[in-house]
């Protein structure tokens, strides 16, 4: 019973792995369409969208079996646990990229050159996530805490950007449409930043059993 108990945690947390992977292609994807206007792979973040969609409500249906049909330990129950929050911010984290490649395709053809910190913001936030999803794969404590530091690097470049924002508006009013877009933008970068650290807190907790809320 046990070694089958194993063998399905073994297929969660290879499930997960793979969700995390989904999200990082679908940030990437859309920081890489914000950057060069490429609204071709910006549809493609859109449609692939489900797709972590339907991966999380595979890992929840596996989560409910573990916890309905076997005898999970405390540690088990952890895991599972942290399992089921960490797939929640991961939909999020899909949903925010979709939303953010929506944006790229009414924006259409622009140039970033007037807004130097966001791309800084988006290149951080796509480390924030590849770096929650490998401390989960090696449940490494200090790399996880290192996500929850980071975040505070994604939020001063937000500040950055909307003062960015503040002057390109005051400097031509004719930008103001362009100006409330990157503005969204921004703010989608920085709740991704929040659910990869989020991510982060429950590794800390599949592993130590010890959470921020705690």
């Amino acid at each position: 019973m046990r070694n089958r108990f194993d063998e399905q945690l073994f297929e969660m947390n290879r499930e997960l792995i793979e969700m995390g992977a989904m999200c990082e292609e679908a940030i990437a994807s859309a920081v890489k369409a914000l950057t060069t206007s490429d609204i071709k792979l910006a549809q493609n973040v859109k449609n692939n969208a489900d797709h972590i969609d339907q991966k999380e409500r595979d890992i929840e249906s596996r989560c409910m079996k573990l916890l309905l049909h076997q005898q999970p330990v405390a540690r088990d129950l952890r895991a599972i646990s942290a399992a089921l929050k960490m797939i929640t911010d991961m939909e999020r984290i899909g949903d925010q990229a979709e939303d953010i490649a929506e944006i790229v395709i009414s924006m259409g053809e622009h140039s970033m050159d007037d807004l130097e910190f966001i791309e800084e913001m988006a290149r951080e936030t796509v480390k924030m996530v590849t770096d929650s999803v490998d401390a989960f794969v090696k449940k490494d404590i200090e790399l996880a805490q290192a996500v929850i530091r980071q975040d505070d690097i994604v939020d001063d470049y937000f500040s950055k950007v909307k003062s960015g924002i503040i002057s390109m508006i005051a400097d031509n009013h004719a930008d103001g449409e362009f100006a409330l877009d990157l503005l969204m933008i921004s703010k989608y970068f920085e709740r991704i930043g929040d659910h990869a650290t989020n991510i982060a807190e429950w590794v800390i907790y599949s592993v130590t059993g010890a959470h921020k809320e705690a």
